[in-house]
């Protein structure tokens, strides 16, 4: 089986033609998937390919089409329906959510229903709040789906012929910011199963779980820590429902230390699940209690100061900033003309700015004046001269914290 170089749109599209090609009752339908070959150009050729009876254009409806594929599964077709973005298929919650994952169980076994809804999850480019969901935290909560969430072109591919293939209801999510991404895709029939996470980097020192885009940060942060001789072990989960917790206990268990780094919100999130579960399988393993790096509890208003901050690594930042005066700060390096300044909560977690050298004073004075005064989060940080907030520092510090 030979290899190619694909971006990760290509390697969808790839997919979902292969096994189009295998099973005559596969079909794909959401708004612009035909005639324009898809928002994201994901179904570029298809509808030249396998027509309009197989590649369907519908309304901007999605609790309508959603509810039409669902019908159609349960009289035995295999539909795949995109989502131009998860934050849309709130309006199709009930589809989704209270029909498609029950039907086999309220039917008792006589309807089952293989559907796949797949499209962008999380913040994409110049897009606002009410399109930057991170629906995980919300629907890996229900029993009767599987989830997948892919970080590579690879995995991309195989997990989600594998998803058109299952017979559950399987939630599919991807990340606009990836789909340009390249990197090798097997040639031919690939399927990648479902509860298999995968170590993309070993390591003996620390491990660092996540899930689609933020796979990336955590390799990006474990070269860098590398240079500082923490070796951190990352595993890309690959699929939060079913979740392979085998392999990250086995991880923990060799490492005695553990960060979960989850773009959703914190509470009630898949991390704050995988937290709880390493807890439970690790208690006696672990040298300090589990470790997680979310997307700051705010919502996001879609202004570059809130994201700036707002980004997974920047875990409990609205605490820490609330309290940096009355805790303390200490820079730990100058370099490059930037001053770092970190702060640690009660419970141990941190958070570190990137400042302007000079200018900690104003930023300790600012942010604590303006939150005081009420004002917003994003414009106390632009008042007191925040500039940046970096996922590398911060897990080096949270990990420096583990190790005390």
């Amino acid at each position: 089986m030979s290899e190619r170089i694909l971006e990760f749109r290509d390697a969808l599209r790839e997919a979902m033609s292969q096994e189009m090609r295998r099973d005559p009752r596969v079909f794909l339908l959401g708004e612009e998937v035909a005639q324009y070959d898809g928002a994201y150009k994901i179904s570029r050729g298809m509808l030249e390919e396998f027509g309009p009876r197989r590649i369907i254009d519908t309304p901007i409806s999605e609790s309508g089409f959603a509810g039409l594929a669902i019908g159609a599964a349960m009289q035995g077709l295999r539909p795949i329906v995109e989502f131009m973005s998860w934050s849309f298929s709130l309006v199709a919650a009930d589809p989704i959510l209270n029909n498609a994952p029950k039907m086999l169980f309220m039917s008792g076994g006589q309807f089952g229903c293989p559907i796949v809804f797949r499209g962008n999850d999380g913040a994409g480019g110049q897009l606002g709040s009410t399109h930057s969901w991170c629906v995980e935290g919300m629907f890996s909560n229900v029993p009767g789906l599987k989830m997948a969430i892919p970080a590579f072109p690879d995995d991309a591919k195989g997990l989600l012929a594998s998803a058109i293939k299952d017979d559950d209801p399987v939630f599919f999510l991807e990340s606009e910011r990836l789909l340009a991404m390249k990197g090798h895709v097997p040639e031919g029939d690939h399927y990648v199963p479902f509860g298999k996470a995968v170590v993309r980097r070993p390591g003996t020192d620390v491990t660092i779980i996540s899930f689609g885009r933020p796979v990336h940060f955590c390799l990006d942060a474990a070269e860098e820590l590398a240079k500082e001789g923490i070796s951190c072990e990352v595993i890309d989960g690959r699929t939060i429902r079913p979740l392979d917790i085998d392999t990250i206990v086995a991880s923990v268990k060799k490492t005695n230390s553990c960060v979960v780094v989850d773009q959703s919100w914190s509470f009630g999130s898949p991390g704050a699940e995988v937290a709880a579960q390493v807890h439970a399988a690790c208690f006696d393993d672990l040298d300090n209690h589990v470790m997680r790096v979310h997307i700051a509890d705010v919502v996001d208003i879609g202004d570059a100061a809130t994201r700036r901050i707002a980004a997974p690594g920047a875990q409990h930042l609205l605490q820490t900033i609330a309290v940096l005066w009355q805790m303390g700060f200490h820079p730990l390096q100058q370099q490059d003309g930037v001053g770092i300044v970190v702060a640690t909560d009660e419970i141990g977690f941190a958070a570190v700015l990137h400042v302007v050298p000079g200018l900690l004073e104003q930023l300790v004075h600012g942010v604590a004046g303006h939150l005081v005064m009420g004002v917003g989060l994003a414009t106390a940080l632009a008042a007191a001269a925040v500039v940046e907030v970096r996922e590398v520092e911060f897990l080096h510090v949270m990990l420096a914290h583990q190790r005390q």
